[in-house]
């Protein structure tokens, strides 16, 4: 029996760190970010839960700049800037092949065959739960003193083509990831209210 982790609420400090005072980026200092930090990365967000332990993300790090001048291509214009400044970029996919690890990852049954069989059901559970789990990339980043601007304005059969061809990965979104320009941050836009966008029933 393992120990059971005091289940304190973070304060103040580390809520800011990771949600209040947490920022996207829209510009970046120099700064570069080690095999170590980014394997320290992945071994932190490898730990949030998704459905049968799937674990369908799959992570390009585009750190040089021969691999920059290739994803340049693939950005809509007012992503160029930020990007190829940016100390990495991320891409975060999803493996559409993930079923294939379920005999490791989920032992205790077929979970296998719920994906092979229903193709439909299998790209629904990839790109879900690889969405949760490149959050769960951005949380972990925030938590290791980086920050984080993730983006959508590229084109998908571009970065695939260049960065994922050969293999069973699909892009979802980009990550750049750092140190931030504060000076570069724009005002913080308004959030809905609770009422605007929940429920309790």
């Amino acid at each position: 029996m393992t120990d059971q982790i005091a289940r304190t609420p973070l304060g103040e400090q580390e809520l800011a760190l990771l949600f209040t005072e947490a920022r996207t980026q829209n510009g970046w200092l120099d700064g570069a970010i080690s095999d170590d930090t980014l394997g320290a990365l992945y071994d932190l967000l490898k730990f949030g839960p998704t459905s049968a332990n799937c674990s369908p993300a799959r992570f390009v790090f585009v750190r040089s700049r021969e691999a920059k001048e290739k994803l340049k291509p693939a950005l809509s214009s007012g992503n160029i800037a930020k990007t190829m400044s940016a100390p990495m970029t991320v891409i975060t996919a999803y493996d559409t092949s993930f079923y294939d690890k379920l005999p490791d990852l989920f032992p205790q049954g077929d979970a296998k065959s719920w994906f092979t069989s229903s193709p439909q059901l299998a790209e629904e559970t990839a790109f879900r739960n690889g969405t949760l789990q490149a959050g769960y990339l951005i949380l972990a980043a925030r938590a290791l003193g980086f920050d984080a601007g993730p983006l959508s304005g590229f084109d998908r059969v571009k970065v695939d083509a260049e960065f994922l061809d050969g293999t069973t990965w699909k892009s979802n979104f980009l990550i750049n990831l750092g140190q931030g320009d504060p000076s570069k941050l724009f005002e913080r836009l308004p959030r809905l209210d609770f009422v605007d966008a929940c429920k309790i029933v």
